[in-house]
């Protein structure tokens, strides 16, 4: 498949995920101060906090060795991703948007991991005293392309790959 007619047609999506996401974060550690929330609104809070761990701050604890795991771990993923993107036709758009969310997002954690040795986090929302793990711009897009696959996945009309026109 040439790659004007595969779905990396789509990273552009990933390139400003990865874009706003250092921006974001960059802004966060500029303005913030380390663990101490900024109140926003009643559920809302931006916290600057680093996640050496993976979601939720599992792994977080360990000596060490976990950076370079999970950043490997991350590049084969990513790999993986860029694979079927390239495998996939241009015109299933929702698949592919979701992939590059998902890339654009990965890439902008590993980036993190990979400089800084943790994730830079900052948004966090509570209600009342419990806290939902803080996130970032990266892991929302995770997020919604993981949904965005999903949904994509279940509701796609069945296509016999014979009626893809790999011009469009």
């Amino acid at each position: 498949m040439q790659i004007s007619r595969s779905g990396l047609m789509w990273l552009w999506l990933s390139l400003l995920i990865l874009l706003v996401d250092q921006a974001t974060k960059f802004w966060a550690s500029d303005s913030l101060v380390l663990y101490v929330p900024k109140k926003i609104t009643g559920f809302f809070n931006l916290t600057l906090m680093h996640n050496e761990g993976i979601a939720f701050s599992l792994l977080a604890d360990q000596s060490g060795w976990q950076r370079w795991f999970i950043l490997i771990v991350a590049v084969i993923v990513v790999i993986w991703l860029l694979w079927w993107l390239y495998q996939s036709p241009k015109n299933l758009k929702l698949q592919n948007i979701a992939l590059t969310l998902v890339i654009g997002g990965a890439l902008g954690n590993i980036y993190d991991r990979a400089v800084l040795g943790y994730v830079v986090d900052f948004i966090q929302l509570h209600y009342q005293n419990y806290y939902w793990p803080a996130f970032n711009i990266a892991d929302s897009a995770i997020t919604v392309g993981a949904v965005l696959l999903i949904l994509d996945t279940l509701f796609r009309k069945q296509v016999d790959p014979k009626e893809i026109d790999p011009k469009t």
